[in-house]
């Protein structure tokens, strides 16, 4: 996938239509300490059967098997605004195994 290294967006502090700097961040990946990981750890050590614990007191279901590993990563893209010299970053990315700006 090839990207323009300049791109005409809409700046959300300017308010107006100016010219982006395209620059490319490596994807994060998602936190392990999410909200359910942190509720299965503090019941990790407590006895089960001292009341129903919701969806922690059932078995996982594991019916549902995804079939692999994703081949590719989504793009992370940050926009440097020309006018006001200050990034953000877009909404969503795009699957792409090579990307290269121009």
């Amino acid at each position: 996938m090839k990207v323009p290294k300049l791109i005409q967006r809409y700046c959300p502090s300017c308010k107006k239509h100016a010219q982006h700097r395209v620059i490319q961040n490596k994807k994060k990946n998602a936190s392990s300490l999410t909200y359910g990981s942190k509720t299965r750890a503090r019941l990790r050590g407590k006895a089960r059967g001292a009341g129903n614990l919701g969806r922690y007191s059932k078995p996982a279901v594991t019916k549902f098997k995804m079939a692999g590993k994703k081949q590719t990563k989504k793009t992370d893209f940050r926009y440097e605004c020309q006018v006001c010299k200050k990034q953000h970053a877009q909404r969503k990315g795009i699957r792409a195994k090579k990307v290269e700006i121009k």
